[in-house]
Formats: C-alpha cells, structure tokens, sequence
C-alpha cells in the first residue's frame, strides 16, 4: 500500500443539472413514504432546458392502484413538489425556471413479477429488490471519517450555496463544481497541490473587476474549508478556468439521477458497486445496503478498531439474507483484530438481524422521507440529525468491540 501520493476527488452543487434531478427523484421517495411507509419507488427524473420529465415503478396505499389509476391529488402533488425542489434551489432563469417549466409525469405500477419476488408471503422473508453488491467506506482522515479530498471538496461548494442563498455572494448562480487535489504523505494528508471551482454567475463577473471579486471570494471560501497549513505559494488555482460560466444547470447540459455515484459516496476513494441510491425506497439494496455498510464500517473506526475500513455485501434479488460480508481494514486494524473476526462480530449482532433487507430498514429507520437532504453534498460524512442520516451514528461501536473475542 503507497503510502506518499496525490489524490483528487470532486463535488457538484445542488444546481449541478444531474443533482438536480437527484433532488427531485428523492423529493419523490419522501412524498410517496410519507403517504405510505411501505410504498416501493423507482423514480428516474431528466432535466434540460425548462424541463423535468419523471419516469419509473411505483406501488404504495393512497399513491396508485395496481391498474395505474393516481389517488386523488396526488398527480397535483406529483408536480408541486418539483417545482418546489427547483425553486429552493434557486432556478429562476430564462433557460430553466421553478415556474414556467415544462412537466411531464410517466411514472407507472411496479411490476407484478418484481413485486412477487420481493414481498413477504407465507414462510417467505421479504427479499432484497435487486441483485447487487454495495460498499461501505471510512477512514481516519477528517472527523467525518471520509476521505478528506472529498469532504474539502463537499463543503467547499455546501458554503458557497449558503452565502449564494443568503445573499452574501449575489453574484453566484446554482450551478457549481469542485475538486481538490491532496499530498499524502506516510498515508495522510498534508498538503493541497490544487483545487479547482468552477461556478456559475451573473452576467458580467467574467471579466474586470468583478471576475476579481468573485475570484477573491472563492479563494477565501476554499482558505476556511480546508485545514491551516494546506495552502502555500505552491498550490495550484483554477478558478472558472473556461472562463465564462453564464448558462449552467439543466439549461446548459441534461440532468439524470444516479450520474453522480462518485460524488455521493467516498469521492473513488473506496470501491463501488455500481448502483445509484436517488430515487429508491430503502427496499432497494443499492440504497439501503449501502447505508448499512457505510454504518459498519464507520463504527468500525469510531470504535479505535481500525484506522480504514472497506466492507462489501451482496444480495440476490428475492433473497433475504446476503450471499456474503467482506471486510477490509487495509493493513490498519488496531493490535489483536483481525478482518475475520470483525466479519463474525458483524453478523453475529442480535440487532442487525442477520443484515437482511428489512432488519437493515428496521434498524436505521429507513421507512420514513428521510432522503431530499441525502441527494447533493454526499450521502456520507454528513451529520446524524435527528431522523436524518442515521446510517452516520456511532452508536454500535461498542457493541462491537464487545462482539470481539478477548
């Protein structure tokens, strides 16, 4: 394991044109559970210049029956909801705006043979809704326990949309990126070798005093995110290196949910399974599982057990408990822990259930709209707040330093 390298992560803004449709497809998530705790959603959202489309499978009491007939209102409530995402995040332009926007709502019954497999009948466990493996990921780096170049590259852009918000940077518009590039050295992070933001702006802050303006604003931003002593005379700045940055958001490029898996999770550095999480109810493993592992493997490094930890699950679709657990603590396990136990201990836990797709759910209290707040700035690393992001607690880190052998 390299122990001296640089290492880059990115972010997005919620204005991002893919964050976008994250938003609302997770808007759609926690309007359906509110109505119904048990309600199974697949909703896909495309954004481009003043449009939203929907699209997907959805199955839930006060929602839609099985013959694709919408209880009333709730095609109305279907559409307020997304214009309200685009409107608290900031949309009010010629080329996309929360208002005049086109809509259109495709969404339509789950599948029959989904559902079958899936739900709880007889001696039957329900079981996972998809075949799948997903990765949980945490490591020493920040408090957060993520890696750093992603968490720096998260609240960069997070205090950039607050002071766009409260008026104190006016001249920022919701379209925005960052990414940050980082020295270990001895495996930790000691120096940013550069960073780059992009963000869109109005008219005329690309040129004189007033790309100065917001050129000095970003660098001041980037200088209370990251740590005292990252930047030095070395470090290399590209702020809106293309220049120009006027249309953004779905305006200038298309917006899908699940294109930003990257950002969401550990910034590449940790492995991922492949599957996206807006837009799904937690009986989808890509969702859930991932939560779950995330849980794991930050107690685990809460708990002194390791100083980084990888964990894999994997699901079939229609089976309830995973095919198979697998932990990682890179060569860093404290004195006397072994992966393999660690394993054990997890699957061992009364409380986890066996780590099966509604003992998870049970678990963390996924069955509630939760989700919104999870789809810009990262689902990890984020703090646990009341019913928002449970799967962040520390709160099993005893438990298994208990479940250990002595």
């Amino acid at each position: 394991m390299r122990t001296s390298f640089l290492f880059t992560s990115e972010s997005v803004s919620e204005g991002h044109p893919d964050k976008v449709s994250d938003q609302i497809s997770d808007a759609i998530v926690d309007l359906f559970l509110a109505k119904d705790p048990e309600a199974r959603v697949a909703c896909e959202t495309l954004t481009t210049t003043q449009t939203v489309v929907l699209a997907g499978e959805i199955r839930g009491a006060g929602i839609m029956d099985t013959a694709g007939n919408w209880a009333p209102g709730v095609e109305q409530e279907i559409e307020d909801t997304v214009r309200a995402v685009v409107r608290e995040i900031g949309y009010q332009q010629e080329g996309f705006h929360w208002e005049t926007l086109r809509f259109e709502n495709n969404l339509h019954p789950q599948s029959a043979h989904i559902a079958q497999g899936v739900d709880a009948s007889g001696n039957k466990d329900e079981g996972a809704g998809d075949q799948g493996i997903m990765f949980g990921f945490a490591c020493d780096e920040t408090p957060d326990l993520m890696p750093a170049t992603l968490d720096y590259s998260h609240k960069i852009l997070e205090r950039m949309a607050a002071d766009r918000k409260s008026g104190a940077a006016p001249f920022l518009e919701p379209d925005a990126k960052s990414q940050v590039t980082l020295r270990y050295e001895n495996g930790r992070p000691v120096a940013c070798t550069a960073v780059v933001v992009s963000t869109q702006h109005a008219p005329g802050y690309d040129q004189g005093e007033e790309e100065a303006e917001l050129k000095t604003y970003v660098r001041r931003v980037v200088r209370e995110v990251l740590p005292d002593g990252f930047l030095s005379g070395d470090t290399q700045w590209h702020i809106n290196p293309t220049g120009s940055f006027v249309i953004g958001g779905p305006d200038g490029d298309a917006g899908l949910t699940g294109r930003k898996i990257i950002v969401d999770t550990y910034g590449g550095a940790a492995p991922h399974g492949g599957g996206a999480f807006s837009g799904k109810d937690p009986t989808k493993v890509d969702r859930s599982a991932a939560y779950i592992t995330r849980y794991l493997a930050k107690n685990v490094v809460a708990a002194g057990l390791a100083k980084r930890c990888t964990i894999q699950i994997a699901y079939a679709i229609g089976v309830s408990e995973p095919l198979s657990l697998y932990v990682d603590t890179h060569g860093t396990a404290a004195d006397g822990v072994s992966d393999e136990a660690l394993e054990k201990a997890i699957l061992g836990l009364d409380t986890l259930g066996r780590l099966t797709p509604r003992a998870i759910r049970t678990h963390l209290g996924l069955n509630r709209p939760i989700y919104r707040p999870t789809a810009a700035y990262g689902h990890f690393g984020r703090r646990a707040d009341g019913d928002y992001f449970p799967w962040e607690r520390t709160d099993l880190a005893d438990a298994l330093k208990a479940a250990l052998p002595r």
